[in-house]
């Protein structure tokens, strides 16, 4: 399916998310997943990506400021970044541990290195890794209303109840992460303060007490962990 195919029977929902504004497919396609603007008077972040775009899109988008950067949490969510970028002007922020999954490079890609990467009004990009090496995480410490927020695609998968997050290496084949990696990404957040998460989804979110929900979700995986090793002996 072309990108023009795809036009013909779906559109874009723009609504608000618990506070941003959210940016999905309608009917769903693919995983369904939505895109979130984080909007700034210094420039709006577009966090993470969805397939479509359309005039009625990029009207309403600038209408609300346009994009000034689009930064993605890993590979699944890719898909029409270049012409996201291309439409706004807009550089793309991966980091460069996942370079190899570009399918379609473009000089507005900029792979990034290291632990974090700052961008204004005090939002960081987090290497956060799990189902891939550079997975990353944005800290927004205006988000939830001063408290701080953390945007996670499904680097953290919230849970249905949204108390809980969760971590995997392969959702659809249902592969855990190791206690070590578990560890490793909670250890990346623990400089960071945020009462808020929010995942692929809509209404996916931890609406508040996220840092804690990570801590007892990260310990809840560990003793599942150990208890399926436990039985294998």
């Amino acid at each position: 399916m072309t990108l023009d195919d795809l036009r013909k029977d779906h559109h874009n929902e723009i609504r608000d998310d618990l506070g941003l504004t959210g940016i999905g497919t309608k009917p769903a396609f693919a995983i369904g997943q939505r895109a979130l603007l984080v909007r700034s008077t210094q420039g709006n972040v577009l966090w993470d990506c969805i397939t479509l775009i359309d005039d009625a899109t990029v009207d309403a988008v600038r209408k609300l400021g346009g994009v000034r950067a689009i930064a993605i949490s890993h590979p699944h969510y890719y898909s029409s970044m270049v012409e996201w970028s291309l439409t706004f002007d807009a550089p793309v922020y991966l980091n460069a541990a996942d370079r190899r999954w570009v399918m379609r490079p473009d000089a507005r890609i900029e792979h990034w290195t290291g632990d974090t990467k700052s961008l204004w009004d005090g939002m960081t990009l987090i290497r956060a890794g799990g189902h891939f090496e550079g997975g990353t995480v944005m800290h927004v410490p205006s988000g939830a209303e001063g408290r701080g927020a953390v945007l996670a695609g499904d680097i953290l998968q919230v849970a249905q109840d949204r108390r809980w997050v969760s971590f995997m290496y392969s959702y659809p084949n249902y592969i855990p992460l190791s206690a070590s990696e578990i560890d490793r990404i909670v250890a990346t957040l623990e400089t960071f303060r945020f009462d808020r998460i929010y995942g692929a989804w809509w209404d996916r979110n931890v609406a508040s007490d996220a840092e804690a929900a990570v801590r007892r979700s990260a310990e809840r995986y560990k003793k599942a962990l150990g208890h399926a090793a436990a039985l294998k002996k």
